[in-house]
């Protein structure tokens, strides 16, 4: 059976992750209160901000920032679009 979560980006019931996609607190968080539809949104988030700025994932400044926006895009005002960034069509 399937675990359904009230996920808070999509603002409704939904199903769950199936395991933790991140570690400590923020991971168990996640964990309960994110559809995997939810994560699928935050993965392409992810793939943006890492390509547009640069980041370098091997140093500890670029994963805190991911860090900090993953917590802002589930449990904040939504994770930043880098400036210039236009969606391809």
């Amino acid at each position: 059976m399937t675990r359904m979560v009230h996920c808070v980006k999509l603002g409704s019931e939904a199903p769950g992750l199936e395991r933790l996609t991140y570690p400590g607190e923020l991971g168990q968080r996640i964990f309960e209160s994110v559809s995997v539809e939810g994560w699928q949104q935050w993965v392409q988030q992810q793939t943006i901000l890492i390509n547009e700025n640069r980041l370098n994932m091997a140093e500890a400044k670029s994963r805190k920032f991911l860090e900090q926006q993953m917590e802002a895009f589930f449990f904040g005002e939504g994770s930043e679009i880098p400036e210039g960034f236009t969606p391809s069509t």
